[in-house]
């Protein structure tokens, strides 16, 4: 009763009203009884609900926005990086704080946690947005139509999440998911034996490919080795390289991919409907995000070139397929003064091009008459509107 008689010490106008129903310190009845009231006083602006002993407080619905960011690991590295290409920089005040802010998004806190704890309490909504890869969303969030993938490629983080088996032993002609489902060996009494951390998609995925007797056992990390120990028959698990694997005596097989993943944003869908401002800050994310991947693989390329006109260097260009840019050049005229007068005999020209083909798209240039090429970086390319934006309307039916 301490507990009970502590808060009615600390709130007197209330300890009157519900004195009756405390029973005297000096009684010695075995008789059970339950009690169960309202407390509002000085100690909380939130109702204080008290059953049989215990306290549950019901704290009002926050107006904050919560974004949900990996805490340790390459991810955690990575993502702040492309917050902060996109002038979204996070800043936190400790590096041992679990919260911080984004100086550019108001109202929006950022939560540092377990890529796992993120897709969980997105589901449980205790957090609005997330950054994760896709396999952790698919295998945490399991199918959960709460949960909405914003922009589903972020362009770090590549893996796959696949099945290997041994090179060697009964394995070492088997080469696809098909022809491990028709051996001859797994039975009820002698099932494959298959170590994963992955304990929601690893049986899914073996059980929609023919694979009936399996048996999973949990483990996190070092999983290649299991084989090789004798604990385990075959493995799933995120690849990348695969140099691991092969290290290890492990192999893939067709048809054992299980899921290509990256660095995604997740939102939870119940939040971006009910929860205020929170659809316009993922808009405001959602077009930097896109504006600045996109400018990642293009360069901007400047150069001069004598002509007659603007329409005629346009022509020039244009015969080159891969001088095209986005929509067209930009061909502006360049003046100069020529026997003291001003003429424009050579035009200024502008376009995108893409990273891969620069070298190429310079000699064109050059064969066309260019000269002075500047090659430069891009940082954001901004579309009219973002593609992706008009499919996450269509997914919450807006």
């Amino acid at each position: 009763m301490s507990l009970i008689q502590t808060s009615l010490q600390q709130c007197p106008a209330s300890a009157t009203a519900f004195s009756q129903f405390l029973p005297s310190p000096l009684s010695h009845s075995s008789t059970k009884f339950s009690v169960r009231f309202n407390v509002s006083c000085c100690i909380s602006s939130s109702p204080v609900t008290i059953v049989n002993g215990n306290v549950d407080v019901k704290s009002a619905d926050r107006n904050e926005i919560r974004l949900g960011l990996p805490s340790k690991g390459r991810m955690a590295t990575d993502t702040l990086d492309l917050l902060k290409d996109c002038q979204l920089s996070v800043r936190q005040l400790n590096p041992r704080q679990y919260v911080a802010d984004i100086p550019q998004l108001s109202n929006v806190e950022v939560w540092f946690q377990r890529p796992k704890d993120i897709v969980r309490k997105l589901v449980a909504g205790d957090l609005d947005l997330g950054i994760v890869g896709l396999d952790i969303v698919s295998e945490f969030g399991q199918g959960n139509e709460d949960l909405v993938l914003v922009h589903d490629e972020l362009a770090y983080g590549d893996c796959r999440l696949s099945l290997a088996i041994p090179k060697y032993g009964i394995f070492e002609k088997i080469n696809s998911v098909k022809e491990l489902a028709q051996m001859p060996q797994w039975t009820a009494e002698k099932p494959l034996r298959v170590a994963t951390g992955f304990t929601y998609l690893g049986p899914k995925f073996l059980k929609e490919n023919g694979l009936e007797h399996v048996v999973f056992s949990t483990a996190d990390g070092a999983l290649e080795a299991a084989p090789a120990m004798g604990i385990a028959d075959a493995i799933v698990d995120l690849v990348s390289s695969g140099t691991t694997l092969k290290e290890n005596n492990l192999k893939e097989i067709e048809g054992g991919v299980l899921l290509e993943s990256q660095a995604v944003l997740v939102a939870s869908k119940k939040s971006l409907l009910e929860r205020k401002g929170l659809l316009d800050i993922t808009h405001e994310v959602l077009e930097r995000f896109e504006a600045h991947l996109r400018a990642l693989g293009q360069f901007t390329v400047v150069a001069n070139m004598r002509g007659s006109s603007a329409e005629e260097v346009s022509e020039r260009i244009l015969s080159q397929p891969s001088l095209a840019g986005l929509q067209g050049p930009t061909v502006s005229p360049v003046f100069r003064k020529i026997d003291g007068r001003v003429k424009a005999d050579y035009y200024a020209i502008v376009i995108c091009v893409p990273k891969k083909q620069l070298y190429k798209s310079v000699q064109q240039l050059r064969a066309i008459g260019g000269s002075g090429v500047l090659v430069s970086p891009l940082t954001y390319i901004f579309d009219e509107e973002t593609p992706r934006w008009r499919e996450l309307l269509s997914k919450l039916g807006l």
